[in-house]
């Protein structure tokens, strides 16, 4: 069996690691008494599969993990429990992270690294007005291509990552910026917040930031990594109870 968990991550704890929330999330499992499955071999290690690593220092409404459950263990939750394992998970958690939702998917789903297609930011850029913005966002979406160079295994390449670019739009004025809207592409390696504000050319700096949905393609169609039972929480009303 395998479970889906949607949470968040807001506050002090964005500045955790992404391994260090890995070493959270099993500490948590083993308290809240789920039958984990382990791999097999020599060193087993409990069956925990996460989505995109979160850079540290932003936030998010929208964080997944994959646990695997023993099959064969006779405490397996049942749909209705799951609707339970919501509070109960978020007791256990530091303050910061709190489930949105568990369900249930297919043992062979996709994994999240596979599945997820792109996600939604909120992001402030420091020193530079909302007009200015605007004007390099204009720039950028009517650019045909907009090149990037990187390293990959020690040696430069460039990349063309206009197509990572599904939408900017500006939200407005912040105490010390500007804050915009970005939905950006994560397939085949997507495009970091800091290489996003380099290609506006503004000379702004990252502030606050914030992924607010991740997204897979279902059929052709847009939708989250999970399908929740009725009455799930969205990722839109954990951002309204979050602000």
């Amino acid at each position: 069996m395998r479970i889906r968990v949607r949470f968040t991550k807001l506050g002090k704890v964005r500045w955790t690691s992404h391994r260090d929330i890995a070493r959270v999330w099993e500490r948590v499992i083993r308290r809240a008494g789920l039958p984990i499955a382990y791999s097999q071999g020599f060193s087993p290690h409990p069956k925990v599969h996460f989505g995109l690593a979160l850079s540290t220092g932003h936030e998010s409404l929208a964080e997944y993990i994959d646990i695997d459950l023993d099959d064969e263990a006779a405490d397996l939750p049942s749909p209705d429990a799951l609707v339970a394992l919501v509070p109960q998970l978020s007791a256990l958690l530091p303050t910061g992270i709190e489930v949105t939702a568990a369900v249930e998917i297919a043992g062979n789903a996709m994994s999240l690294q596979q599945a997820v297609t792109s996600c939604e930011w909120r992001i402030e850029i420091r020193g530079v007005d909302p007009a200015t913005v605007a004007s390099a966002i204009g720039r950028c979406l009517a650019a045909p291509e907009l090149v990037v160079t990187r390293q990959r295994k020690g040696k430069d390449v460039t990349d063309d990552v206009r197509p990572y670019l599904l939408d900017l739009t500006v939200v407005g004025p912040t105490d010390a910026g500007t804050e915009i809207d970005a939905h950006l592409a994560t397939q085949p390696r997507g495009l970091r917040i800091g290489e996003l504000i380099a290609l506006l050319g503004i000379d702004g700096e990252e502030g606050h930031v914030r992924r607010r949905t991740q997204w897979t393609l279902l059929d052709g169609a847009r939708c989250e990594p999970l399908v929740g039972p009725p009455g799930a929480t969205s990722a839109p009303h954990v951002e309204a109870r979050a602000s």
